[in-house]
């Protein structure tokens, strides 16, 4: 009994080592926090631009605004940390935004979570709705709308499952508002798997076969003293 405990103990430490553990966020500034903005105000980022770290500007430009903004009416607290992401810019209102690159396993399955923000303007300039276009590696793979009714930035979590295709997959998010809409809010990116790996290492199999064989031993030894 003593010695098929042991057996069983041995089997449940290979398969524990041989899964690969999930790796943490693999998105990089995903609150925006860097680099930092004038307190109460906003740094615009122009098309190309890699000054937002860890991201690159898609379209014309992106930018990145202070929890404490206020224009007219409204007041724009970020979802997380100190600073959130515009994605209609200064008054450009065209499909851009922002995208990232980021190591993936084949055939993985991930979740993407995002905070989309919306602030309704009695005036208009703000728009109504805050509509965002995500894609992967270049594929439309949703379309979310934040419709808050508030004067305050208002945030609505949001999330997208997919199968990383290679060992790099690019994520972006774009603005899917009209022109009149100037302010389309994204805040707190995470991009993290959903499962693990249960390829074993090289040196994990030798470990394997070493037990196999120490057990073996022991289990002879027990019936050749009986």
């Amino acid at each position: 009994m003593k010695m098929r405990l042991l057996i069983l103990a041995g089997a449940g430490f290979v398969i524990s080592v041989t899964s690969s553990p999930l790796r943490a966020n693999a998105i990089v500034n995903g609150s925006f926090e860097t680099p930092l903005t004038i307190t109460g105000g906003f740094t615009n980022f122009l098309s190309g631009s890699t000054g937002i770290t860890g991201w690159t500007v898609v379209g014309p430009e992106a930018s990145i605004v202070s929890k404490n903004y206020v224009a007219g009416c409204c007041h724009f607290p970020a979802e997380d940390g100190n600073q959130w992401l515009d994605l209609t810019g200064d008054l450009s209102n065209v499909s851009e935004g922002v995208q990232q690159t980021v190591a993936t396993t084949p055939a993985m399955q991930y979740t993407l979570s995002y905070w989309v923000g919306n602030v309704k303007d009695p005036s208009g300039g703000f728009g109504t709705t805050s509509s965002v276009k995500v894609m992967v590696n270049g594929v439309l793979i949703d379309t979310v709308t934040n419709s808050a009714n508030t004067t305050t930035l208002s945030w609505q979590n949001f999330t997208d499952v997919f199968t990383a295709s290679g060992t790099t997959t690019t994520i972006a998010f774009l603005n899917n508002d009209p022109r009149s809409d100037n302010s389309n809010g994204l805040d707190n990116v995470s991009l993290d798997a959903t499962g693990t790996t249960a390829v074993p290492e090289p040196g994990t199999l030798q470990l394997f076969g070493v037990s196999l064989a120490g057990l073996g031993f022991l289990l002879y030894r027990r019936k050749s003293v009986q």
